[in-house]
């Protein structure tokens, strides 16, 4: 008789992942719950929201109704390491990074798999709305990352610097079903978590003032706030320039505008921002089109279609592209048309990817808003997520 497969569940305390659990184990695999606690702080937290202990208590409940052994894992020192300080920096540096991609490459499917393995797992499965399928080509098995079936709540964006490695040992059992029938099913089993609200904000870390989170390192610093008008010279471009001017953002200079109020510091602002500006009077809303973190200048436009807020195309450095399907990567002065999203949620926009020497292009079909350095662009062949890379400027 055949021993059963292991399978380590990341338990977050949420329903999706207890859920998970629940499928595993009717699925025949010895199941363990594993339960991460990786942030301590509590600095920039928004009060209300629960903190790690309401989320070990919850995952606790649910493996206990399940029957499943239950350990916790303190990784907060790599997650420090791994993916906060990396997000501070980038933010000192003017960009935008995304920590929950971080968090899945560098601490669930690195460190934590690591820890499942010595627990003797043979995959870790995690409550990530998304689907993962193996195919045998050219004699090798090949692992792909579809989105999940809930288009609503599809989250395999968040996977999309995964490797084969680590796709070779991850599960995700909800992947197939739909969020209403998750609920259902957490009601029916009466897990613990069936109504619990679902979590928002940053990684393990939650739902934060991020200007206050960020003031843990990064220090207050008074600059002005300067108002570009529509018709700035600058954006007289036709769309036939070169692939690096495309991708190049607009420069401003103070003179280019007028002054219309004051900030705290460029590098608690990103491209596309519209709260916490604090500057009223204005037929419509004002949008932040551009961060200078050196002159400590934050460039702004009025109105949702402000040309400033408009790109038609990104670069991605040759060290920043992954392809988690290798086996379809580019090669030099290769091309090919893919559906591409910058952002969590946001509905794929066809673009074409060129391979140049100094890097990747993407080149989209129609213009895209709040492009920002330091973003994650996906790249998605019908549902399967081909590639990624960090956004250069």
């Amino acid at each position: 008789m055949s021993k059963k497969k292991c399978v380590v569940i990341g338990m977050s305390g949420g329903v999706d992942s207890s859920v998970a659990a629940y499928l595993l184990k009717e699925q025949g695999y010895e199941v363990i719950a594993l339960f991460m606690r990786n942030w301590h702080d509590t600095t920039g937290t928004l009060a209300g929201e629960c903190t790690w202990y309401d989320d070990q208590m919850f995952a606790e409940l649910v493996a206990k109704r399940l029957d499943i052994p239950f350990h916790c894992i303190d990784l907060s020192v790599e997650y420090r390491a791994k993916v906060v300080d990396y997000m501070f920096s980038e933010y000192e540096k003017g960009r935008t990074p995304n920590p929950d991609v971080l968090c899945n490459r560098e601490i669930k499917f690195d460190v934590f798999l690591k820890e499942a393995l010595k627990l003797g797992a043979d995959y870790v499965a995690t409550g990530h709305y998304c689907r993962v399928e193996s195919e045998v080509i050219e004699g090798k098995e090949v692992f792909k990352l579809l989105a999940g079936a809930d288009n609503n709540k599809d989250q395999s964006y968040f996977l999309c610097q995964l490797s084969q490695e680590q796709l070779s040992k991850a599960m995700f059992p909800i992947g197939d079903i739909i969020k209403p029938e998750v609920r259902r099913i957490a009601e029916e089993e009466k897990l613990a978590t069936a109504k619990r609200k679902d979590s928002q904000g940053i990684c393990f870390v939650g739902k934060v003032d991020l200007p206050i989170f960020l003031q843990q390192k990064l220090k207050t610093k008074k600059g002005v706030i300067v108002e570009i008008p529509a018709n700035w010279s600058g954006y007289n471009g036709d769309g036939t320039e070169d692939l690096e001017t495309l991708a190049t953002p607009y420069v401003y200079s103070a003179e280019d505008g007028k002054v219309v109020g004051e900030h705290n510091g460029a590098h608690f602002y990103t491209i596309g921002q519209r709260k916490g500006l604090n500057v009223g009077g204005k037929p419509e809303p004002l949008f932040v089109i551009s961060t200078n973190v050196e002159s400590n200048i934050i460039y702004v436009g009025m109105g949702d279609s402000h040309p400033g807020l408009q790109r038609r195309a990104i670069q991605i450095l040759p060290e920043e592209i992954h392809w988690i399907r290798e086996d379809l990567a580019l090669g030099l002065g290769e091309s090919r048309e893919f559906d591409v999203r910058i952002r969590y949620r946001q509905p794929l926009q066809k673009a074409t990817l060129i391979i140049k020497e100094d890097g990747a292009y993407l080149i989209f079909d129609e213009p895209q808003r709040g492009i920002s350095a330091g973003q994650f662009a996906a790249w998605y062949d019908v549902d399967e997520l081909i590639g990624s890379g960090v956004i250069n400027k």
